[in-house]
């Protein structure tokens, strides 16, 4: 029966309604689809596109075993092929230009892979020279800092997936400020080495330069719980697959420091 209301008049019959539930099951998204709108940021400003693919674990884990690698071939590299009298000369123009390029990738964010592996590789040469002076000194060194500090590399992961240690904003606040206020301590130290013999003393070997090293130590080993915090946060907000190049930047740097710092506390127990 037909009604002569014009509104009712357009309701489909059963027929058509059956036709416009086989199109909306044909235009429903697909699982990858749904994933996608899912991992995307909750806001967007105008203008914003999504990435083609969001970066994953298994990214992060890739471009920071490609960076390790780079960093690793290329201190072996310097290693082999440089004179011992040569190794501070070039430590210290390599860990300029590291430094230099390490701030802007730093502050500008940048995930361009020849970046980050062209720093990986400024860092691989001013770690083969620095190495190679120390195991000069102190044979069986280099080997001891390494191991150390992949020790505590894993530890820290283990400690970071287990939550024993929750990063909290307040504890990015306290770990964050303890590091500045060590470089701050360094370069105090550094500039009255010019005018008093040892400076403040934190670099002389004894009980007070070990205390400062286990310091160090301690705030960089909280600096890679930062570090895998702020992957897992890329991740839940749907980071650009590019992001993983960044995090490995993070990542080196903080196992450079961590290492170097391994380094020098072993040194003075050597001594």
């Amino acid at each position: 029966m037909k009604s002569s209301n014009p509104a009712l008049g357009r309701i489909p019959s059963g027929q058509g309604h059956a036709t416009w539930n086989q199109g909306a099951a044909q235009n429903a998204p697909s699982s990858g689809q749904l994933q996608d709108m899912y991992a995307q940021p909750s806001y967007a400003p105008p203008g914003y596109q999504a990435p083609s693919r969001y970066m994953t674990i298994d990214d992060v884990v890739t471009k920071t075993g490609i960076t390790l690698l780079v960093t690793i071939l290329s201190a072996a590299a310097t290693w082999l092929l440089l004179e011992p009298e040569q190794s501070m000369p070039l430590a210290i123009g390599a860990v300029l230009v590291g430094f230099v390029l390490g701030l802007v990738i730093a502050f500008k964010t940048i995930t361009n892979p020849a970046a980050i592996l062209a720093y990986a590789a400024i860092e691989g040469v001013f770690l083969g020279a620095i190495s190679e002076v120390f195991e000069l000194i102190y044979p069986g060194i280099v080997i001891q800092a390494i191991i150390g500090t992949m020790g505590v590399f894993v530890g820290m992961l283990v400690v970071y997936k287990t939550g024993a240690i929750r990063v909290t904003p307040r504890l990015q606040r306290w770990v964050i400020g303890a590091g500045i206020g060590v470089l701050v301590l360094m370069l105090v130290n550094l500039v009255a080495g010019f005018f008093t013999e040892g400076g403040l003393g934190l670099r002389e070997g004894g009980p007070l330069a070990i205390g400062f090293s286990l310091l160090v130590i301690g705030i960089a080993a909280f600096f890679l719980l930062l570090d895998f915090d702020m992957i897992d946060q890329a991740i839940r907000r749907g980071a650009p697959e590019n992001f993983a190049w960044y995090s490995a930047f993070g990542l080196l740097v903080t196992l450079v420091w961590l290492y170097l710092e391994i380094l020098r506390l072993l040194s003075y127990f050597r001594e």
